[in-house]
């Protein structure tokens, strides 16, 4: 009898879960309402903390932006960055505001987490990391996943919460000495991720392997891994994700030892999903050939996305009295220096272009930036094209299901 996702289970402590996990997509593409969507349906769902002050002033009508804005407005034609801080009592509420309002809302069995990118350094990384980690605990979170970096501190930012040891913690790592430098560095908490993410070399958005990302392969990882933890005797679920694109692939995944997957391009052309409408045609349209891996990204991460991102040569003004995410602990941010090093030599212009780098915060905060998954192109497959030549957007609870009950490759159209 051929297998699917749904004769496998993921066990989370006592809970027993479909073990189907979405991804955290940020900037508010993993919705509230996606994560509720997935969590209904009895799998794990997850929010993104990318630029929460900024989602919040979209969703709950707060302020946090202009405020912050209008405190470093002085200092908008200064190179030197370092004293546009972000507020840490702003920071708490975004996150409380964003966990909160969601988890009142979560109906079923399944879970909600929220994705938290340690590559958000906010001109203060240690400090804004562990504000960021609390206020979701606080507000009542199930489950951390912590995101784009090695985080070899972040359990040790968060021992002192009352939920440290209750809540869910989990890593994405995308190579076993990635795990096993965490685990080591972790070690003194006394406490084991509850999961880990294997993210291969065809995910969407920031890769954590290098140009050469295309010599490597998922599978391959999650064995290393599964054969690492076995032999150390560690009871950890792993999570393979990127480029399972149906659920046959995943229930080789899932017959394999992987107590769950990863998915998250197929939600992107989902109605729950944040990316507007038209920027989910594009996605629908892509082909093969419009998706690359480029340096872009300001973290010094390759990133995938779509090759007609209106973010790619957009020569636009630092935005960092406004965002400014991405600054380091010296109020630094690579993309202030490939943008001042084109006015510099282009004096006079008006409009320049900068291709080697990207403003991250403001292309992201206006949907510009078109990260993707390497399987992007077999969107247009998945739905159905409409008489105006637009392709029909999916319900999340469509593509979770046919994720949970597809066999033999087979990929379900909509109504």
């Amino acid at each position: 009898m051929t297998k699917k996702v749904d004769d496998f289970r993921l066990k989370l402590g006592k809970q027993e879960l479909v073990p189907i996990m979405i991804g955290g997509m940020g900037v508010d593409i993993s919705t509230a309402e996606l994560a509720l969507e997935a969590a209904r349906l009895g799998g794990v769902g997850h929010v993104s903390d990318a630029m929460l002050p900024t989602v919040s002033d979209r969703r709950y009508d707060t302020d946090f932006v202009k405020d912050k804005l209008l405190q470093y407005k002085a200092n908008i034609d200064n190179s030197d960055k370092s004293s546009v801080k972000f507020d840490l009592d702003q920071i708490a509420e975004s996150t409380r505001l964003h966990v909160s309002r969601t988890m009142e809302r979560k109906q079923g069995a399944g879970m909600i987490f929220i994705n938290i990118m340690e590559k958000l350094t906010m001109n203060s990384p240690r400090d804004t990391l562990r504000v960021r980690m609390h206020a979701a605990l606080s507000a009542g979170i199930d489950g951390i996943t912590l995101a784009a970096g090695l985080h070899l501190g972040s359990f040790a930012l968060m021992e002192d919460h009352p939920r440290f040891r209750d809540a869910k913690l989990g890593i994405i790592v995308s190579s076993l000495r990635a795990l096993q430098l965490f685990l080591r560095k972790n070690l003194k908490t006394g406490r084991l991720p509850d999961y880990v993410v294997v993210e291969g070399p065809l995910a969407g958005g920031h890769l954590g392997f290098g140009m050469d990302w295309a010599q490597y392969d998922l599978r391959t990882i999650v064995n290393e891994v599964h054969a690492f933890l076995r032999a150390e005797k560690l009871d950890i679920p792993v999570i393979p994700a990127g480029g399972i694109f149906t659920g046959s692939d995943a229930v080789s995944f899932l017959q394999e030892g992987a107590a769950a997957v990863q998915v998250a391009t197929r939600f992107t052309v989902s109605k729950e999903c944040g990316l507007p409408p038209e920027v989910q045609q594009e996605y629908f349209k892509a082909g093969e050939s419009d998706i690359e891996v480029n340096g872009t990204s300001p973290t010094g991460y390759p990133m995938r996305m779509l090759k007609n991102s209106p973010s790619i040569g957009s020569g636009i003004r630092p935005g960092c009295e406004s965002y400014g995410y991405l600054l380091d602990a010296s109020g630094r941010c690579d993309y202030i220096d490939a943008y001042n090093r084109e006015v510099a030599a282009h004096p006079g212009e008006k409009k320049i272009a900068v291709y080697d780098k990207t403003c991250l915060c403001t292309h992201m905060r206006n949907f510009k930036c078109w990260t993707c998954g390497q399987y992007t192109y077999r969107l247009k497959d998945t739905s159905r094209k409409l008489p105006d030549g637009s392709y029909q957007l999916l319900s999340a609870e469509h593509i979770f299901r046919d994720y949970q009950f597809s066999t033999d490759n087979r990929i379900a159209l909509p109504d």
